[in-house]
């Protein structure tokens, strides 16, 4: 009885083995590489100006101090224009010896340069006109750079790299159909994402440029967004 017994639990047991490894090669996975791609138009959410205060004397301390004193101006004209909240920022100060190179001689210093460049940061899209007349009134002279960006925390990236998501799930559920399979799941996820639109050319105002027109006009334009997913996805058939 307890040999047939043994023969009996011998058996079920091969037999289990062979369901399972029937069951492993009837299931059989396969990894496909797929890539998803969004374009987005959207409207800035932010402009980023970029001036500067440029004074020059024969004196460094004077250059300095005129240039403190302008820089001050500014910074308070930039806040009363820009919005409470508005980041204003220095990105650059430099004061620097100006030279005479003439007459083959060797150089002489003849004057000094002072320049503190400030970057504003500002969601009041309307106000970057009003916020470059009133910074060229108080003092600012080189208006360096205008650009529209789009915020890191803008909803409009995160829609962006969901439609791509969608596009790339989608190849991958019809390459799964067409396989006679389904996706088991996701292996391996990379995505990338690119912001482009319109940039402000660089130019630059004296202090008589604002009195000359009521608002200087400046249009943001709009930005297109770029995402990029690509999914290593496992197929099982």
């Amino acid at each position: 009885m307890k040999s047939i017994g043994s023969m009996l639990m011998a058996v079920a047991c091969l037999s289990l083995l062979l369901a399972t490894a029937c069951s492993r090669k009837a299931n059989r996975t396969t990894k496909v590489t797929v890539a998803g791609e969004a374009l987005t138009k959207v409207e800035p959410d932010a402009a980023v100006v970029v001036l500067s205060v440029v004074t020059q004397n024969t004196q460094a301390i004077t250059a300095q101090q005129e240039n403190a004193r302008k820089s001050e101006a500014v910074a308070a004209a930039i806040r009363n224009t820009a919005g409470s909240t508005a980041e204003i920022k220095t990105s650059d100060y430099s004061l620097q010896p100006q030279y005479d190179y003439r007459d083959n001689k060797l150089p002489k210093i003849v004057g000094y340069n002072a320049r503190n460049s400030v970057i504003v940061t500002m969601s009041e899209l309307k106000n970057v006109g009003a916020v470059i007349d009133a910074a060229s009134t108080a003092g600012a002279n080189s208006i360096d750079n205008v650009s529209f960006i789009l915020r890191q925390t803008s909803p409009a990236r995160g829609q962006a790299l969901a439609d791509a998501t969608h596009q790339a799930m989608n190849k991958a559920q019809s390459i799964a159909q067409a396989l006679g399979g389904r996706v088991s799941r996701v292996l391996e996820e990379n995505e990338s994402a690119t912001v482009a639109g319109e940039r402000m050319m660089e130019y630059h105002a004296d202090a008589t440029y604002a009195a000359k027109q009521t608002v200087t006009p400046i249009t943001s334009g709009q930005l297109s967004i770029k995402s990029n997913v690509q999914l290593i996805v496992e197929i099982e058939s």
